[in-house]
Parts: C-alpha cells; structure tokens; sequence
C-alpha cells in the first residue's frame, strides 16, 4: 500500500466522523442523556459494524476487479455519483437542535447490550454500504498488494480512528452540545462536510490507481 494514500484515507476518515452527522450525534445525545460510558459503548458497536460493510466490500470489489478492469471502473464512477449524492443531501441537511433538561438520566450500564445496538445500528444501514464501496477504492492500489486485504486495512484503519473519534465525542459531550447548537459552527462543519465529498467524489473519477 502506498502511504501517500494511506495517509489521505486516515485524514478524510478523521474529517467524516468528526463532522455531525447521524451517529455521532446519536453518540452525543446519548452521551449527555444517559452518560459518557453508554456513548462509547455505542461507538465501539458502531465502529464494529464498519468491519461487516468492509469484509462485504472487500469481497465483491476485488472479484469485480480480477473479473474487469472496465467494471471496476464504471463502479468507481457510480460510487462517485452516490458520492456527489451525499453532496447534496449534506446541502439540503438543516441544523440539528438538541434540546436537553438539566437533569441527567442515570442507569446501570449494560455493556453488550449497547455495543449491540451500535453494531446493528450499523450493519442494518445499507447507506453505509454504498458508501464504503464508494469511498474504499479510491485509496486501493490495483498496483500494490491483494486488493482484499487492501480495503480489510483501511477498513480496520477506520474502525480504530472512528471509534476513538466517537468515545471523545462521548466524554466531551457536555462541552460539544453547545458548539453543536451554534449556528455559525454547523454552518461550518457543513460546508465543510460538501467540501471534502466533492473533493473525495472528483478523486475518485480522476484516480488512476
């Protein structure tokens, strides 16, 4: 694998789980509401769950690619579509107001049930299939080692920065809400959201590797 792409796939990775979005701001509501261990013990079975749409990504990309180079190509420019599609979505998205009483919610927390929550929270979600197989091959290269055990590393590569990106979501949740509440700084977390899917989409019509 080349580190170059290594290295872009972990920054782009960090940028779309920090900007809100629906499992992180799950992650932070239920962090606020019911305590910072239910947020990371739903964060470790959300990011579980990535290893599921990778595996199935894996698999069928590279049998897509030692079938066709050309299949494999128009694949890379449907995932670019979808992937100017979220643009889109992420346009039209309005800003989340999360409204919390003063007064916490506490419980005996329930480990396995909560990763499992996350875990099929995930794995149910076909957007995040479609959206791995649009975001893993534009850091494979057809080049470099076994295309499977390619995306099963950047696959684990996301796992691991998601979930600790999610946990410090969880801790910090008291100090996050108000920022997530603010106007100016959703406005900017959303541009910059279209911003990085554009650029992710135009790399992947114009990758070569």
């Amino acid at each position: 694998m080349e580190i170059e792409l290594v290295l872009s796939f972990i920054g782009a990775s960090i940028l779309l789980s920090v900007m809100p979005g629906p499992d992180n701001i799950f992650v932070l509501t239920e962090s606020i509401t019911k305590g910072h261990i239910n947020g990371i013990a739903i964060s470790v079975g959300l990011s579980l769950g990535v290893l599921i749409h990778t595996l199935a990504a894996a698999a069928g990309l590279s049998i897509i690619i030692l079938k066709s180079a050309f299949i494999f190509s128009l694949i890379k420019y449907l995932g670019a579509i979808y992937l100017f599609y979220l643009v889109y979505l992420a346009i039209k998205e309005k800003k989340a107001v999360l409204n919390f009483g003063v007064n916490k919610t506490v419980e005996k927390v329930k480990i396995l049930p909560l990763i499992k929550k996350g875990f099929l929270m995930n794995i149910l979600n076909p957007k995040v299939s479609l959206f791995f197989v649009a975001f893993l091959p534009q850091f494979v290269s057809i080049n470099g080692m076994n295309i499977s055990l390619q995306m099963v590393i950047l696959g684990i590569i996301f796992m691991v920065q998601a979930v600790i990106i999610f946990s410090l979501i969880a801790i910090l949740s008291g100090q996050l809400t108000k920022y997530v509440n603010n106007s100016r700084f959703w406005k900017i977390t959303k541009w910059t959201k279209v911003s990085v899917l554009s650029v992710l989409g135009l790399i992947l019509i114009f990758s070569k590797n």
